[in-house]
């Protein structure tokens, strides 16, 4: 895996805190506490900036399996790193912050559930800690495996991918919508899914464009985003993020823009320099594109 050199990056650590005038293309998130010699994945900022989450699958600590993490902001720096209480001994993996900080949403594999990877989510509490975990039901769940929850902005879709819902091949990309209940009735994202495993997928522009990650080796490497924009009815245009280590040869996913600086990303990669380890999180502008309404169920209402 040989990515390209970044033209400019940013030496060190780069803090949710930074001002942004100081973000360059890309700076790695929080050296040493969030990026480390393991492979972190799929960074996401709570709403108010002071909590970052993340999944690893190989960093020491956790309960087991793949974990889940958090840091919390204390000086402008991501300190505490902590494994989640509310890891198994199976895969806990891809969280995701709600945008009201109310839910973390994630996947595991824990027994009982539908069958492979299952969508979860837990309650935020107010002291910091988490509810206990609730499976998303069989709306979203197959027997197959779900891979990376991403709700709206107002709680009413759910971004996810699947390989148990039928589609394109493999892992394809779908939207669900809340019925007062429960997430039902996924729909494949138009315009996107193929063949190969469409997954980690993140709204831009309230929902009139997409970043996302493809692989044609069964979501092993290598792994590479690209962004699309809505033109009324599906997703087209669909190329390469410019992103300078997102290369064709490379391991690049798990974009999450943050809530609390919505113009910019975090994102999983390797960097050939800074860099902590096999994949990091690094912070990154959020790719500019937009499009038009009417590529989402109900619509109307974007994310």
């Amino acid at each position: 895996m040989k990515p390209t050199r970044a033209a400019a990056v940013l030496i060190g650590s780069l803090l949710s805190a930074a001002a942004a005038g100081q973000l360059a293309e890309f700076g790695i998130e929080g050296m040493g506490v969030v990026s480390t010699p393991a492979t972190e994945v799929r960074g996401s900022v709570s709403p108010d900036g002071q909590r970052i989450v993340w999944g690893s699958t190989d960093r020491a600590g956790g309960a087991g399996g793949w974990d889940l993490w958090q840091a919390h902001l204390r000086d402008k720096r991501w300190a505490e790193p902590e494994p989640l209480s509310i890891n198994s001994t199976a895969n806990d993996f891809d969280p995701l912050l709600s945008a009201d900080g109310r839910w973390l949403y994630f996947f595991s594999n824990r027994p009982g559930g539908h069958g492979g990877d299952d969508l979860y989510r837990a309650a935020v509490k107010p002291e910091g800690g988490f509810g206990e975990p609730e499976n998303l039901g069989p709306g979203v769940n197959s027997a197959g495996n779900e891979w990376a929850p991403t709700p709206s902005a107002d709680g009413r879709r759910l971004l996810f991918a699947s390989n148990g819902f039928g589609g394109a091949g493999r892992h394809d990309l779908f939207v669900a919508r809340w019925n007062g209940k429960a997430f039902v009735d996924p729909k494949p994202v138009p315009g996107i899914n193929t063949a190969v495993d469409e997954f980690d997928a993140a709204w831009l522009d309230g929902g009139k464009a997409l970043v996302f990650a493809r692989s044609d080796r069964a979501g092993e490497q290598p792994i590479q985003l690209f962004v699309a924009e809505c033109d009324g009815q599906t997703y087209t245009g669909i190329a390469p993020w410019s992103l300078s280590f997102n290369s064709a040869e490379g391991t690049t996913l798990g974009p999450v823009v943050d809530p609390s600086r919505p113009n910019e990303m975090l994102v999983s990669g390797a960097a050939r320099a800074p860099a902590a380890g096999k994949l990091d999180i690094y912070r990154t502008l959020a790719p500019s594109r937009r499009g038009k309404a009417g590529c989402l169920p109900g619509h109307e209402s974007p994310p």
